[in-house]
């Protein structure tokens, strides 16, 4: 049993027609089948049932099936490891991120790598989570920083510290105190500005604090909220370290009382699936 055999029964099996399967392989349909009958001979079982114009798989077929794919994803893996090795640390390394993290998480672990890898160029690509997402599912980037919550069963991540929302405003607009924390329930009936990935959240850690909240806006960007926030429109609600978005502004910022706003940023990637050394490397970094 090699990999051509492996890869030859994937394809009849993925198929379900040999024929199909010797047209995507482009071989001969003669040989194809003759591999298939060599492999059922050397493992001592049957793989596919004939007895239908449309094979059938049986029990041991569906178990080659899934073993398959899992020594034929290794063996790829282990080639472009080896690859890698050889040619060394170069290439680019393609990070997907929410402009926060670009701002405040990259730059500094950028430095930091590009010192010790010069031989590695970075491809950053800005976006909403769920545009960070799709990019990670696509293949167009290898690593994403979001937000949570995140899909646990598609992706493996790196949780960075967490951060408490804050409410920030243009200054003595809506509050006369100059108390640094405020309690959730003093934004009852106030213009509240929010990200619509926390909506939600939000939204029901008011309704458990009695009351609904007032939302003037909600957005998909975070400067555009806070821009706003500082001509005196409302107040917005935002992850403690999105504050350093908009510089030179006359806002005040008060971190809310309310333990199920905290939030995190997250380094993820698709689980299974093979990670660039470059990739790697940059993960150890957080690790």
């Amino acid at each position: 049993m090699d990999l051509r055999q492996l890869s030859y029964f994937l394809a009849i099996a993925e198929e379900g027609n040999i024929t199909k399967a010797a047209e995507k392989l482009h071989i001969a349909q003669p040989p194809l089948s003759q591999q298939l009958k060599l492999l059922e001979k050397e493992l001592g079982v049957v793989l596919i049932e004939r007895n239908t114009r449309k094979i059938q798989i049986t029990n041991a077929g569906k178990l080659l099936q899934n073993r398959a794919k899992q020594i034929l994803e290794l063996a790829k893996k282990t080639s472009k490891e080896l690859s890698d090795l050889k040619e060394g640390l170069q290439g680019t390394l393609s990070i997907g991120t929410i402009s926060s993290a670009g701002e405040t998480i990259l730059p500094l672990k950028i430095r930091s790598y590009h010192e010790n890898y010069p031989g590695i160029d970075f491809h950053i690509r800005e976006g909403s989570s769920f545009e960070i997402i799709d990019m990670l599912k696509s293949g167009v980037v290898e690593i994403g920083i979001i937000r949570t919550p995140i899909d646990q069963d598609i992706f493996e991540y790196i949780s960075l510290p967490e951060e408490p929302m804050v409410a920030g405003a243009l200054e003595n607009k809506f509050w006369e105190n100059e108390k640094e924390q405020i309690d959730l329930v003093e934004l009852k009936n106030k213009p509240l500005l929010m990200h619509n990935r926390f909506q939600n959240n939000i939204e029901d850690a008011c309704k458990k604090a009695g009351f609904e909240p007032k939302i003037i806006c909600r957005a998909d960007d975070t400067r555009s909220m806070l821009i706003w926030a500082n001509t005196g429109m409302g107040i917005a609600i935002i992850p403690k370290d999105m504050t350093g978005l908009l510089m030179n502004s006359n806002i005040v910022y008060k971190e809310i009382r309310e333990r199920s706003l905290f939030t995190r940023a997250v380094l993820l990637w698709i689980k299974n699936q093979y990670l660039s050394l470059p990739a790697r490397y940059f993960l150890k970094m957080f690790k």
